[in-house]
């Protein structure tokens, strides 16, 4: 088995992008790479420990992305317009066949995991280049080359293919699991992360808005 190194934007650690084959040619996309972004509501902090990433060529790009996440700026609900997230572009991967993450939850806490198998609706509205509306430049040819994994206290995730001058469009909406082992896959005897200050007050005043999302 080949593995490349892929270069990381949000962390020091480096996650391998391993295939079955000895060759590994750049991806053939309409745009030099797409993005992978994650977001949560605001207050509800979470820590990603891992996005493993798997295209439609069965490469696997483990450890793609860990770390804290943007906030939606909105408590409840989903904002009818996103961005793209806290995340970094793929280069080394074409389109997405499934995406495995795994989070704490620090507002409840628990741990979460889920595969999130992308249909091919969702991969070729990536590859359809429309006339949109932009905010920098006026109307012009864009493309949806970002994949936005919203997730929510409860193990809610919600994932939308979206680009810069898109609002998004969702294409899953998935129950999570509870991780068995729990935070670190248990190699921290059940303790979770720390909750910000402000989270930890804002939840203890207002609460969780379960059901919201």
């Amino acid at each position: 088995m080949k593995c490349l190194l892929l270069a990381v934007v949000l962390l020091s650690q480096v996650p391998g992008v391993c295939s079955g084959t000895e060759t590994h040619s750049r991806p053939q996309l309409p745009y030099k790479a797409w993005h992978l972004g994650f977001f949560t509501p605001e207050h509800m902090d979470i820590w990603l420990e891992t996005a493993d990433v798997t295209d439609v060529h069965g490469i696997t790009a483990t450890q793609a992305m860990s770390g804290t996440v943007s906030s939606t700026g909105e408590v409840s609900g989903w904002p009818a317009k996103i961005g793209m997230g806290s995340g970094k572009y793929m280069s080394q991967l074409e389109l997405p066949q499934s995406i495995f993450i795994r989070w704490q939850s620090l507002s409840e806490p628990q741990t979460y995991r889920a595969t999130l198998e992308i249909p091919e609706s969702a991969r070729n509205l990536m590859l359809q280049q429309e006339e949109v509306e932009c905010v920098m430049g006026g109307r012009q040819s864009a493309y949806r080359d970002a994949v936005v994994i919203g997730l929510a206290p409860g193990g809610i995730v919600k994932l939308r293919v979206s680009g810069s001058c898109f609002k998004g469009s969702e294409v899953l909406r998935v129950q999570a699991e509870v991780e068995p082992k729990g935070p670190y896959q248990g190699m921290s005897k059940g303790r979770h992360r720390s909750l910000k200050p402000a989270a930890k007050a804002y939840i203890e005043q207002h609460g969780i808005p379960y059901g919201s999302w």
